[in-house]
């Protein structure tokens, strides 16, 4: 999977349910995606949240982007914005701490704040899965999704490949059962909550 900025909590079930996780650091960034971007709730309504970039090629992969120099002062208005959006949530004096935490990682590159990011989010969840970065698996980099997943499987020694349900359309059921693969999809419970209006 690619690294988003604060992932929906199937991504976490699906960190949760593998014995290792493939981060993709040498993936292309994608503008309108869920890499430095999320959305709240202000007042009932969705916000979008995003984390500035340096302003570069649009060509550039995930792990060659920077946070643009503002954030060092933006992240203190987006940790305003989010605190006065959830600060009568029911768990906010107990989770409002960690995610200054991870707002307030120095590291300026996209990719490595992200990737600390999951793993201090992992860590708050008491989820131990192992991340693997795609970079430093020895495949053909130059591939391009299902059988760049099938490739990163089998050098990983892989029986079995599991995605979010929202992946079938990407995947040929035939293809990994050809390579020894088992494909499975997870598909997470609704889990609702109090949203404060």
């Amino acid at each position: 999977m690619q690294p988003y900025l604060f992932p929906y909590i199937g991504y976490f079930q699906l960190i949760n349910a593998v014995d290792q996780f493939v981060v993709y650091d040498n993936i292309q960034f994608t503008k309108k995606g869920w890499i430095n971007r999320n959305r709240i709730l202000v007042n009932g309504k969705d916000e979008y949240i995003s984390f500035p970039l340096k302003k570069d090629s649009d060509y550039l992969n995930i792990d060659q982007r920077h946070l643009a120099d503002s954030f060092k002062t933006d992240r203190e208005k987006l940790l305003r914005k989010i605190a006065g959006a959830y600060n009568k949530a029911p768990q906010f004096k107990v989770v409002f701490p960690f995610i200054e935490a991870v707002v307030n990682n120095n590291e300026t590159n996209l990719f490595l704040f992200l990737l600390e990011s999951l793993k201090k989010i992992c860590s708050f969840l008491e989820i131990h899965t192992p991340f693997i970065l795609s970079s430093s698996v020895g495949i053909n980099h130059l591939l391009k999704s299902q059988e760049k997943v099938i490739a990163i499987c089998k050098a990983l020694n892989a029986t079995q490949y599991i995605n979010p349900v929202g992946g079938m359309e990407l995947y040929i059921n035939g293809i990994f059962n050809q390579n020894n693969i088992q494909l499975s999809f997870l598909k997470s419970n609704t889990i609702e909550y109090q949203q404060l209006k």
